[in-house]
């Protein structure tokens, strides 16, 4: 079923997309990008958690929905993955998959061995677990086929994951080495197209998202040495445009007009126009600014023509979208893993700490609307993105997940 769902860009206007059912089906929705078009809660408390639920392992995945139950993922170690398929309204359990790993995989402190977000198009379920391995199941746990997408050296462990567009399920596998841009037949599980990327980055960890530009799809995909755009029907690099330091894992942002892009490692936010070909570093990058904080790990996202950029330390700062002019900086408690989410009047971040700010944008200050605690205690460490789906929250610590529910 499609429908169009009409979100609000950062430019103020709003923009129709005709987007598949607005499940939340992926890493950040439909977009990719966090954007909500429902209501989302303003301010919820402990008393508003429907349900939690203790899994086994340890993971950073964000939880994604298909029709009724929702998925999410955890690892024991290096030698063993687990998918879990939940029952959405409840949190029972429906069942669970074990794929065990014979490779090394090391990861760093910040990262873990079950990062990558599942994706379903509500049929099948995929799983990336980097050097475990690509697994697809039908949404009762049937194995449908598995790929082996190489060893992923890196020091770092990987936290890519997989979209679908198209019948395509598209994984970023960038690793130490020879790097690759992926588009696998959710039917078959055979390669579509195989796009060499630049060789020797430090890891794989952004994720694709899909933008309509000049009324045509295009695969956009933050690196190491910058941003690309490829198109989606055979994997053929459109445009290039040079980043200011490397780490290139936040998740880009596009108001309908504009990128918004920024490494890992400190360097500028930066405007990049995606109509151009070849190295549009020079010719089609529209401004540059400033970044506060140091080491970006959250994306950023655009609301109501201002870009919000939180550093892990949470130094937060509003720029206007057009220029990148700053209007403000200033400072959240806490420090922040996962990516924003977005509605039309509310920019959502939750801190590892299990605190959710919601920050109503305004060019002269920053808006605290409300401070939205889960664990009290402090022995929980969040760094998922949340996933409103059908007026709830669900999000995950590392081993617990959460559905919120707002009674009004």
């Amino acid at each position: 079923m499609i429908k169009n769902l009409i979100f609000w860009t950062g430019i103020g206007s709003l923009l129709t997309q005709s987007l598949s059912a607005s499940e939340w089906r992926s890493l950040r929705g439909p977009t990719g990008m966090g954007i909500y078009s429902g209501e989302m809660p303003i301010e919820w408390h402990s008393r508003d958690i429907l349900w939690s639920k203790e899994i086994e392992g340890k993971g950073q995945s964000s939880v994604v929905q298909a029709g009724s139950v929702i998925f999410v993922t955890s690892a024991q170690e290096n030698n063993l993955r687990f998918l879990y398929c939940l029952e959405k309204e409840k949190g029972d359990l429906l069942w669970k998959r074990e794929i065990r790993n014979d490779r090394v995989e090391s990861i760093h402190r910040m990262n873990g061995w079950a990062t990558a977000t599942p994706v379903t198009d509500g049929n099948y379920v995929i799983v990336f677990f980097g050097p475990a391995g690509m697994h697809c199941f039908d949404l009762e746990g049937n194995k449908k086929w598995s790929l082996d997408l190489g060893e992923f050296p890196s020091h770092w462990g990987v936290a890519a994951s997989p979209i679908i567009h198209n019948g395509l399920v598209i994984q970023n596998c960038d690793a130490i080495g020879k790097s690759r841009l992926v588009a696998i037949h959710i039917e078959t599980g055979k390669i579509a197209w195989d796009t060499p990327r630049m060789e020797k980055p430090k890891g794989g960890w952004s994720t694709p998202i899909i933008i309509t530009s000049q009324g045509k799809k295009q695969l956009v995909l933050n690196g190491e040495f910058g941003v690309k755009g490829y198109s989606v029907k055979d994997g053929k690099e459109l445009w290039f445009c040079e980043s200011f330091n490397g780490r290139g894992s936040p998740v880009p942002f596009y108001d309908g007009k504009l990128l918004f892009v920024i490494n890992g490692k400190p360097g500028d936010l930066y405007a990049v126009d995606p109509t151009g070909r070849g190295n549009i570093t020079k010719t089609h990058m529209k401004w540059h600014s400033r970044r506060n904080g140091g080491r970006d790990l959250p994306s950023p996202a655009s609301v109501k023509g201002m870009v919000f950029a939180t550093s892990m330390s949470g130094i937060i700062t509003c720029y206007d979208a057009k220029s990148g002019k700053i209007y403000w900086v200033d400072r959240l408690k806490g420090a922040f893993s996962g990516s924003p989410s977005v509605s039309s009047d509310f920019y959502y971040i939750q801190n590892e700490a299990g605190t959710t700010f919601v920050i109503e944008p305004d060019r002269k200050k920053l808006v605290i609307k409300s401070q939205n605690s889960l664990c009290e205690d402090g022995t929980e460490v969040f760094r998922s993105t949340l996933s409103p789906i059908e007026n709830k929250i669900y999000t995950r610590s590392q081993s617990k997940l959460y559905c919120i529910h707002k009674n009004k």
